[in-house]
């Protein structure tokens, strides 16, 4: 059983990497101050961005490649490069490996889910972005709701044969659990998919920042 679910993760990793957004993925912000515009084909240098972090940001743009939104995990900012009302003291943070995933609800247009992983061992939280709030520059109205209890710093979201809903996926610290919430348009199920398999995640070191 354990081999059959591995072997199903991985292929949903592969079809999830042959179906990728339009345009989406189009601005990144990331570094200290570091901006990308990728709509010309090719990636072109852009300021004004607010992310100062050492590791893990995300960013989202519309299906026109329009910029939405994009966070360190802690602040959530607009295409203002203001960040957004009830947008900061998210629980990611500034030494976690990926301290923030965006994905789009299942059956929106406006409605994110912005997952954070705090320093391993922490929660695994989301929250949630309405971009028809505030004239179109979207506010957060779901903060810090906690998904799983216990997790590394490492997530992923993967498409489901569907090809609509997703699997988010992390991994417990400190042993050998992958736990699995599936989105849809109804939102998240509560009830993860718990994986026990591959080696035991210790938990990362840290310094302080």
């Amino acid at each position: 059983m354990k081999n059959k679910l591995l072997l199903i993760v991985i292929a949903l990793i592969i079809i999830s990497a042959n179906v990728k957004a339009q345009k989406e993925a189009n601005n990144w912000y990331f570094g200290n101050g570091a901006g990308l515009d990728f709509t010309s084909g090719s990636p072109v240098s852009v300021g004004g961005g607010q992310v100062f972090t050492t590791e893990g940001s995300a960013s989202v743009s519309d299906g026109a490649g329009n910029l939405l939104f994009y966070t360190d995990g802690i602040t959530v900012w607009n295409a203002n490069h203001i960040a957004m009302p009830n947008g900061t003291g998210l629980t990611g943070n500034g030494s976690s490996t990926q301290s923030a995933m965006i994905v789009r609800k299942p059956g929106s247009a406006n409605l994110y889910y912005v997952f954070t992983t705090d320093a391993s061992g922490g929660p695994f939280n989301y929250s949630i972005v309405d971009m028809t709030l505030a004239g179109g520059l979207g506010d957060v109205t779901i903060k810090n709701s906690t998904l799983h209890p216990n997790s590394s710093e490492r997530s992923a979201a993967v498409r489901m044969p569907n090809g609509t809903d997703f699997w988010i996926i992390g991994h417990e610290s400190n042993g050998n659990n992958f736990f699995a919430y599936q989105l849809t348009a109804a939102g998240l199920n509560s009830v993860p998919v718990i994986s026990s398999i591959g080696v035991l995640q210790r938990s990362e070191e840290h310094t302080s920042e």
